[in-house]
């Protein structure tokens, strides 16, 4: 089979040759139809999660798939071949640019019915951020007002769907070019960040949770914007003490986590308002309420574009370039290739 692997950090991925896997008894062999691309793929790539997700390279790459089971380990109970499944395998685990991957079949969850295998792969990732964040972690309640940055992005354009659906007010931050594109999402405030300061657009509507993409200055201005006891969840960074312990690192990489967020959290703190780093788990049952939610009508897909599955690193640099409206595809289906460039 074909498969991109990283041979080396910082290196580009390399198209090798190999040897169908085998699943364990936990496991299933899944022939891949589409694998999502994802901003975490670079950043185990470049190596900055070397220490904390120490790999043995070789590995081959990608956490999210959508595809047929071919084969199922002699544990695994409910699934069976021929079913048509998608799942998000762990940033420790990896394997899903590969024309087959064995997976643990309990990050595996029947695909959605209302939509094709090959869209299905761009829900995992985004979905269960959406989901960990608005759901588990923040807990918003309806009525609350959240504010979601880059609102036509893989993550914000699921996000504004699931806190709409949630029944909180949805304000969003968007380049000029996505303005309509997110109120169509359902978004009830839209922002320009080119041309609009958010503490002004926001003055009036206090904000009671934040899902920050973007990191930087754009995660110290959300602080600002909270009403008091509120909440920024942040999924590029810094990473916290709370990851650091959940993910077992040694306590060298756990004193140097805490420095990465302490000037944060400090000014969190004086503000009244809480930061958190959200770093997401492989979760079944989650995906199942997603595809409910998407069959309902609530949730859709949005994908940018579907390229060949030989074109994997082109993909991933295109995913990083911004600019995007959701999710970017690679797809072993010509006939589900979008951009054939």
């Amino acid at each position: 089979m074909k498969a991109f692997v990283l041979e080396r950090y910082g290196s580009p991925l390399r198209e090798v040759e190999m040897p169908v896997p085998v699943p364990a008894p936990h496991e299933v062999l899944v022939r891949m139809v589409a694998s999502g691309v994802n901003h975490a793929d670079e950043r185990v790539r470049s190596g900055e999660f070397k220490a904390i997700f120490p790999f043995r390279l070789p590995k081959v790459m990608g956490g999210e798939l959508s595809g047929e089971v071919v084969e199922t380990g002699s544990a695994v109970r409910d699934i069976a071949v021929g079913d048509h499944v998608y799942g998000y395998v762990d940033l420790a685990a990896t394997g899903t640019f590969s024309e087959f991957v064995a997976v643990d079949a309990a990050t595996m969850a029947p695909v959605p019915r209302s939509v094709s295998l090959v869209e299905a792969a761009g829900l995992p990732v985004v979905a269960l951020t959406a989901w960990q964040a608005l759901v588990e972690m923040g807990k918003v309640k309806k009525g609350q007002t959240v504010l979601i940055h880059g609102g036509t992005g893989g993550v914000g354009s699921v996000a504004i769907q699931l806190a709409r659906h949630l029944g909180c007010t949805v304000a969003t931050t968007v380049s000029t070019a996505n303005i309509e594109a997110a109120r169509e999402l359902g978004a009830d405030i839209v922002i320009d960040y080119r041309r609009d300061d958010l503490a002004r657009s926001l003055a009036n509507t206090p904000v009671d949770l934040v899902l920050d993409t973007q990191g930087g200055a754009t995660l110290q201005a959300s602080l600002g914007v909270l009403r008091p006891g509120g909440t920024v969840i942040g999924i590029t960074g810094p990473p916290d003490p709370a990851f650091a312990r959940r993910v077992g690192v040694n306590p060298v990489v756990r004193l140097a986590v805490r420095a990465l967020s302490a000037r944060t959290r400090r000014r969190a703190r004086a503000l009244g308002v809480t930061y958190r780093f959200l770093f997401i788990t492989p979760d079944s049952a989650a995906l199942r309420q997603v595809a409910g939610l998407v069959d309902d009508g609530v949730l859709r897909p949005v994908i940018d574009r579907a390229l060949p599955f030989g074109q994997t690193p082109r993909a991933l640099a295109e995913a990083l370039a911004g600019g995007t409206r959701g999710k970017v595809l690679v797809t072993t289906d010509p006939k589900a290739v979008t951009n054939h460039g």
